[in-house]
Order: structure tokens, then sequence, then C-alpha cells
């Protein structure tokens, strides 16, 4: 039981960091000389603010607010486990940890599907391709998806 619960908690650690790292970096889109993420747009080492329709900027700010609402969630769920394991009473389950890891993975579903429909068409495939911070929101998808249901399913012995 204590290595199913160091186990879950590691895999919670690296979700955390894989969240942190696919929201700060710049490379949801990437390409031969260039990189695009949800804060910049990167070219030849320089730079600047990104720069969509004026439609298609409420969309990316829906990604932004939903990839920050993930990782907040996803801290608070951390915190909320080891409070838990902590004072929470024999062969009780982690409800509440599961359900705030859950909404986590709701967040994090809604940013990378508003991502994946509003902005393939300004990344053409002879132009680039999905960068490493797209691939890890997806991972995180999954790796949250399974921490809230075995936090769900867990009790504590």
């Amino acid at each position: 039981m204590l290595v199913l619960l160091a186990g879950i908690f590691v895999v919670h650690i690296a979700t955390v960091i894989m969240l942190f790292v696919s929201t700060i970096a710049n490379v949801w889109m990437a390409g031969d000389t260039f990189s695009s993420g949800l804060w910049l747009n990167c070219t030849a080492g320089h730079c600047n603010q990104v720069a969509f329709n004026t439609e298609d900027m409420p969309s990316l700010k829906a990604v932004q607010a939903f990839m920050i609402l993930a990782i907040i969630f996803s801290v608070v769920s951390l915190v909320t486990f080891v409070v838990q394991l902590f004072t929470m009473e024999k062969g009780k389950r982690f409800y509440v940890t599961g359900a705030i890891m859950l909404l986590c993975w709701l967040f994090i579903l809604i940013a990378v599907s508003i991502y994946t429909a509003r902005f393939p068409q300004y990344f053409t495939a002879s132009k680039g391709h999905h960068g490493y911070s797209f691939i890890l929101a997806w991972i995180c998808f999954c790796f949250s998806f399974i921490i809230g249901i075995l936090y769900l399913v867990l009790r504590k012995k």
C-alpha cells in the first residue's frame, strides 16, 4: 500500500511539473525556423506576442485560462492529498483529492480541445508540427485522469 501511495504521489508531482512546462514553454507548434506557444511566437531567436485573428484571440485566452486553472487545481489536489493522508481516518477514501484532480483533467481537456479545434489553420503540415508542449499537455490529460480515478478508488489503510 505504501508503494502504491508513493507511486501515485510521484506521478502526481510529475504531472504538475509537466503542466508547468507545457503551459510556460512556447512550443505548442514548431517548425524549422519557428515555434509558437500560448504566449509567444518565436522566429529565429526573436519572440513576439502571439498574434491571431481577432475572432480567434478569445479562444487563445480561454486556452491560457484553462491551462492555468489546470495547474492551480493540480497543485491544490496535491496539497489536499498530503493533508488528507495525515489527517484522515483509516478506511476512508480520498474523494476530495480525486474530485479536484478530475476537475484538473477536465480543464486540460477543454484547453487542449479548444487549441486543437481552433488553431490548426495557422500551421500546415509543410510548415510545422505539434511541439512538445502540446504533447505534454495530452500526456498530462491522461495522467490526471488516471490519478483522479485512483484517488477515488484508493482507501487509506
